[in-house]
């Protein structure tokens, strides 16, 4: 009996003993009971391993190293996922110029979607479905560790289907657009990226000083980059020099709507790049889309205006249609600019 008291006090004693950590988790300060390696982490705090990527004391842990990282007490852990980022019907040189590449990417739809703004994932997807989008961007943020069951982006939008270009919306450095880049990386395997990295919080235009120092980082550790950057020629000539993947000036400020401000410098950067050349932020509705198409873009990316429209849907749809026929209308090669009229009507033969 004594032998049993006592094997039974020893086993509370070592229950007791077990180690008590506090980890921060994604800011958050959570306790455990030890020992702990990431894998479990993840385990009870019910996340699925494979839809999510993880920083330990920023360092990025591979996902087939969760099982052997251990983590201590006063560890930081930052564990993020993903939110909401034609016809050939006619046989000309539309048709068959109707695709486009990029990084060695080929595309068919010139319209790339982002995916904030919407009222839920379910308006998202039937969104994009409705823009006949091969390319959503998403953002990359912090899960909720309250709710692990809460639903994430990829549920609704398979990866499979849909090619992810995370992008660095909200960074204004270059360390933090990079340090985004890599975790987007670990979480999805992609090297395609979107860099943007903001000046400030009024005008959202890019911070083309920390938008180098960061496509120099990118580049050099291999990925394909593909840049937001002012409407500047020189600076456009630049990052294509650098060994970026695209460029991607905007036509206005993110989400104002106001379509293409710069029609003259636009221009003169499509005809000066080797690159796609996509107009990125600042278009409100169908009319813009095509103008910029029209210009000579490779392609348009917009979010707001689909998103913020009384009917995304509807307005996903229209944008498609306008990017197509803008294109159409550029290959088409427009009519020129006459000061005076010109009939259209043969003038022989009046009566």
């Amino acid at each position: 009996m004594t032998h049993n008291m006592m094997a039974g006090g020893g086993r509370r004693l070592a229950k007791e003993s077990a180690p008590h950590m506090q980890v921060q988790i994604n800011g958050e300060a959570r306790e455990f009971e030890g020992p702990l390696t990431v894998e479990t982490v993840l385990r009870r705090l019910g996340f699925d391993p494979r839809k999510i990527a993880v920083e330990r004391n920023l360092e990025i842990v591979p996902k087939g190293a969760y099982g052997g990282t251990e983590v201590i007490d006063g560890d930081r852990l930052e564990i993020v996922h993903f939110i909401g980022g034609g016809s050939g019907a006619v046989q000309s040189q539309a048709a068959e110029e109707h695709g486009w590449q990029v990084a060695g990417h080929r595309f068919d739809s010139r319209l790339i979607v982002g995916t904030g703004k919407y009222r839920d994932f379910a308006e998202t997807a039937r969104a994009v479905e409705a823009s006949g989008a091969e390319i959503v961007t998403v953002a990359v943020r912090r899960v909720n560790i309250s709710n692990p069951g809460e639903p994430m982006l990829v549920d609704f939008l398979d990866p499979k289907k849909y090619t992810y270009l995370p992008n660095t919306a909200g960074c204004y450095s270059a360390e933090d657009a990079v340090r985004t880049i890599r975790l987007a990386h670990e979480a999805g395997g992609w090297k395609l990226v979107k860099l943007e990295v903001l000046g400030d919080q009024t005008t959202l235009y890019p911070n083309m000083i920390e938008t180098l120092s960061a496509t120099e980082m990118l580049v050099k550790e291999g990925f394909d980059v593909m840049v937001y950057c002012s409407d500047d020629p020189i600076m456009a000539k630049k990052l294509e020099d650098m060994g970026c993947a695209a460029i991607m000036p905007l036509a206005a400020p993110i989400g104002s709507g106001l379509g293409v401000q710069n029609p003259v410098n636009l221009r003169i950067i499509i005809e000066n790049s080797s690159l796609p050349v996509l107009v990125d932020a600042g278009v409100g509705t169908a009319s813009d889309a095509a103008i910029a198409m029209e210009l000579g873009c490779d392609g348009v990316l917009m979010n707001t205006a689909i998103a913020e429209a009384k009917d995304p849907i509807s307005m996903a749809h229209a944008m498609r249609l306008a990017v197509e026929a803008g294109r159409l209308a550029y290959l088409a090669g427009r009519m020129a600019k006459k000061q005076y009229a010109d009939p259209s009507s043969p003038l022989g033969g009046l009566i």
